[in-house]
């Protein structure tokens, strides 16, 4: 289902093209201070007639796919949670609430999926209360749902409310009914409590998150937060890290900043890679590089080079990602 969600989103993105809205995730550099900015959830956030005209061109297209017959339940169900945030950002709340109403419809098992993996991404756009809003909505007919409170916490965590999205996580841990709920949870809590400063407890979460996943390729990104964690907590995480890898190949992105991490390469070699390997190239990998060559400076003690690497990470990374956070929070401290 993820695979269909990602091509579909690719689909979203070249609709809000030709409708002039841009989709893509605010630079890192942004401030973070929630105070700072408009969260408010009392209602739709406020804006100039050009982008309620450009919200509008939006939603005429969304509406144009979804007349079509022949959509699969699944992609009709992921265009309705879409169009059910377009229309909360333009206020139509009681039509965004028969969208959701209808998702159940169409999708009656997996609606809330759908919704807790639309919602995050949709929120990178900038109108986190928009997305805030639909996601109450989706709880308020799906009580205690784990997906639906794991999807909050990282639209909290985008706007650095990292205590909401702790308590929000722990109660999704707490009702996860499935290995795959109480995988995600725990990974996300992981960062919650990572950005708060909760180093073991952190690093404890993503040792959870590592459970039941099948694969080299499925543990990789876990296992590296792992890492992060541990040198923040003052463990050994090279040598945890080194076992856990044993003789796996590291040549496929993003192997190469395990390597690096376990000193079989330098912070150069890994720059190369982050720019000419295609599937680093493909998703952004100079962020997750410019991020632990800055864990890597934490953990031989080099303050300088970590603030560097940390703040060129806020360059790199958009504020959905939680290497975007993590810079940020551990720049705090430094």
């Amino acid at each position: 289902m993820q695979r269909r969600l990602v091509q579909l989103f690719g689909l979203f993105a070249a609709t809000l093209a030709l409708s002039g809205e841009a989709v893509a995730q605010r630079n890192a550099v942004e401030s973070w201070d929630p105070s700072s900015r408009d969260f408010s959830l009392g209602g739709p956030s406020g804006g100039s007639s050009g982008a309620d005209t450009s919200r509008n061109a939006t939603l005429d297209s969304l509406n144009k796919i979804l007349s079509a017959s022949q959509l699969s339940a699944l992609d009709r169900s992921m265009y309705l949670s879409i169009r059910a945030f377009q229309l909360s950002r333009l206020g139509r709340e009681a039509d965004s609430q028969k969208d959701i109403a209808e998702m159940g419809r169409v999708l009656p098992s997996d609606w809330q999926v759908v919704m807790s993996l639309a919602m995050p991404s949709l929120a990178g756009g900038g109108d986190r209360a928009a997305a805030l809003r639909i996601l109450d909505s989706a709880l308020a007919r799906k009580p205690g749902d784990p997906s639906l409170m794991i999807a909050q916490a990282q639209v909290y965590m985008q706007i650095a409310d990292f205590p909401r999205a702790l308590g929000l996580l722990d109660l999704a841990l707490a009702s996860a009914k499935t290995e795959g709920e109480r995988r995600s949870a725990a990974f996300f809590r992981g960062h919650a409590n990572f950005n708060l400063g909760n180093y073991t407890q952190a690093a404890d979460d993503f040792n959870a998150s590592l459970e039941g996943r099948p694969t080299f390729k499925s543990k990789i990104t876990p296992l590296l937060w792992r890492y992060a964690a541990q040198v923040r907590a003052r463990r050994d995480a090279r040598t945890a890290l080194a076992k856990e890898i044993g003789a796996e190949s590291l040549n496929e992105w993003p192997g190469p900043i395990v390597r690096f991490l376990l000193g079989k390469g330098t912070s150069g070699e890994l720059e190369v890679a982050a720019e000419s390997d295609e599937a680093a190239k493909r998703s952004n990998g100079k962020c997750p590089a410019a991020f632990f060559i800055g864990m890597d400076a934490v953990r031989r003690g080099d303050k300088q080079k970590a603030r560097e690497q940390f703040q060129l990470a806020q360059a790199r990374c958009p504020t959905v990602s939680e290497m975007n956070w993590a810079a940020s929070s551990e720049l705090k401290r430094l």
